[in-house]
């Protein structure tokens, strides 16, 4: 089966369909994966074919942007319908020489279901938070303000949505797009244990449970306690590391932080506190204690993987 594979920049959301991609390819399967330059080394790895999409226009890689489509759905749909249309091009021949039996995209790169829509073939939502119906949705309800601000941005939304029509994509409206229903193949890298209102999806909903690597270089625990620190990729308020590494600063625990980025600023800091780049999280988590963690869901379910208790830091509050 030959298979074309979509996912948005981000790692929490590559980063799960690795282990899926690499079982599938072993067992014979061709998969194009569409991604971006920072993932290529990881998707090849896993042996699928990369096809980069960097040079098209995807505001997405903007964490401000990222950060603003959860909250504003007529950007959202703007963001939707350019990165669809300026991938159209080079997915239209790709598709022609591939010849996909499959397409499978992440459940937010929507590109991915609108290009299964106009060429007819089959598709499967790719998962890697919780699966969301109008029963589980409830968790997430909007008050009177958001509602209004929807309605008022439907104009906007339906304009947009004109767009993707005139260029060949059978779409009516963006709930179309955005929400999957039970008739949907859909894989969600939870157990259903794990996911909110699990009884209330149909049998098209296959929870495989998190996608956990092994480790392949061991982190040396160098002290009793270990504790490691990581907010995730998107944070931008940095504060609450350097108030970490005050608090912490006197102790004889091993400490471990991954900052996501360059780590010059933080040079003059004790021998048992090492800051990172970036770590491999299931070597420092086989090893932790307790880590500190923005409760982002591939975080959250490595953790638990090790019996690593937590302590979930609302990147929403302020840090003091």
């Amino acid at each position: 089966m030959k298979m074309a594979w979509f996912c948005i920049p981000a790692h929490g959301h590559t980063n799960p369909t690795l282990g899926l991609v690499k079982e599938m390819t072993v067992a014979g399967h061709e998969i194009v994966y569409f991604s971006f330059e920072q993932f290529r080394e990881k998707i090849e790895s896993a042996g699928a074919e990369f096809i980069p999409c960097d040079e098209y226009d995807f505001e997405m890689e903007d964490k401000e942007n990222g950060d603003r489509v959860g909250k504003d759905m007529a950007f959202a749909t703007k963001l939707l319908v350019r990165s669809t249309l300026a991938l159209d091009d080079m997915v239209a021949k790709k598709v022609a020489e591939i010849k996909p039996d499959l397409i499978v995209s992440d459940s937010v790169a929507y590109w991915g279901k609108l290009i299964a829509m106009k060429y007819h073939i089959p598709y499967v939502s790719s998962t890697t938070t919780f699966a969301f119906n109008d029963h589980s949705s409830r968790y997430m309800n909007q008050g009177i303000g958001e509602l209004f601000k929807m309605m008022f941005s439907m104009p906007k939304i339906n304009k947009e949505m004109k767009k993707l029509q005139e260029k060949g994509y059978p779409v009516k409206s963006i709930l179309e797009v955005v929400k999957n229903d039970n008739e949907t193949n859909t894989i969600v890298y939870t157990s259903k244990e794990f996911q909110p209102c699990a009884d209330t999806f149909s049998d098209k909903y296959c929870f495989i449970g998190p996608s956990i690597r092994p480790v392949f270089s061991p982190m040396e625990k160098t002290a009793k306690k270990t504790i490691y620190i990581s907010m995730g990729t998107v944070m931008k308020n940095k504060e609450i590391y350097k108030n970490c590494v005050e608090a912490l600063r006197d102790t004889d625990y091993q400490v471990i932080i991954s900052l996501g980025e360059n780590v010059e600023e933080y040079a003059d800091l004790p021998d048992h506190i090492k800051v990172y780049a970036s770590v491999d999280q299931m070597a420092v988590l086989s090893i932790a204690d307790v880590f500190l963690t923005h409760c982002g869901m591939n975080s959250t379910s490595e953790a638990l993987y090790y019996e690593v208790p937590l302590v979930l830091k609302d990147l929403n509050a302020v840090v003091v």
